[in-house]
């Protein structure tokens, strides 16, 4: 798989790049990658999010961008990130309307992906996040191959298809000399707001699981809840909005332990070259 080179250390002051990661969608991947960024920026990190689901790219809607926005130039050929509550954020979002399909082969999108990282102007960066498209495909492999992940954290719910799915993405970055961080597991459990029963509605330990089996790390579960999904939706993410509430501590919690699991992780550029076909 061909794929056009980096410009030369387009990410020289990044400290940790993580990839948000899950194997198929409807998981909660991009509420989770959001809601880590914004966490590990108040935890006192400098923090960058960068949406590389390059077909369905959610993050301005979460950060609250006005569709419209662009970002603005630097030089005529590199890319100012979009501040949105206090971190650096990029997204093809900024380069079309919220109604336009990119209805764009591989080569393109990776390029484009390429283009997003390598032409942006980070600056000096703790973490930058990346909110990677489900599944395994020519994004993925790009990002592997291409940028110097330190890691990558996997999103799942408990369910068994869910779990299947999330190991075959633990098996990519496996295969490519990326460390997994851990799991993080989203509707673990679901409480009533009428009568205050709760129900593991998706199974239950599933992600636990998955860690075990990996000898990986359960970075946290998260409640199946309305307000986690409104709150996305609106553009002040579960952190932002309800900065004391106990979501917003267990998102919190996971990114101390992301951090954590991060600083024992040196960063490697990955080589290995990896063709259409399974040897």
């Amino acid at each position: 798989m061909a794929v056009t080179q980096l410009p030369q250390d387009p990410l020289k002051g990044i400290k940790h790049i993580i990839a948000v990661a899950s194997g198929k969608g409807g998981v909660g991947k991009s509420t989770t990658a959001v809601n880590l960024a914004l966490a590990l920026h108040a935890e006192g990190y400098k923090t960058g999010l960068l949406d590389a689901d390059i077909y369905g790219p959610s993050q301005a809607m979460m950060l609250g961008v006005a569709d419209g926005t662009r970002p603005q130039s630097a030089q005529n050929k590199y890319f100012k990130p979009v501040e949105a509550h206090g971190i650096a954020s990029m997204s093809m979002a900024y380069m079309v309307t919220e109604n336009t399909p990119m209805a764009w082969r591989g080569p393109m999108a990776t390029g484009a992906l390429l283009q997003l990282i390598g032409q942006t102007v980070w600056g000096e960066l703790d973490f930058l996040v990346i909110d990677m498209p489900p599944g395994t495909g020519d994004i993925q492999l790009t990002l592997a191959q291409k940028v110097p992940v330190t890691g990558a954290v996997i999103v799942t719910t408990p369910q068994d298809i869910a779990t299947l799915d999330a190991r075959k993405g633990i098996e990519l970055f496996r295969k490519v000399n990326i460390p997994v961080l851990g799991v993080v597991e989203n509707m673990a459990i679901h409480t009533c707001s009428n009568c205050g029963h709760s129900e593991h509605i998706f199974g239950e330990g599933g992600g636990l699981r998955v860690a075990q089996r990996y000898q990986t790390e359960l970075l946290g579960s998260l409640p199946l809840a309305v307000a986690i999904r409104e709150q996305a939706d609106s553009g002040k993410p579960t952190v932002v909005a309800e900065p004391e509430g106990a979501i917003a501590q267990a998102y919190r919690q996971i990114a101390r332990r992301v951090a954590s699991e991060a600083k024992k992780v040196k960063a490697v550029s990955n080589t290995v070259n990896i063709s259409s076909s399974d040897d």
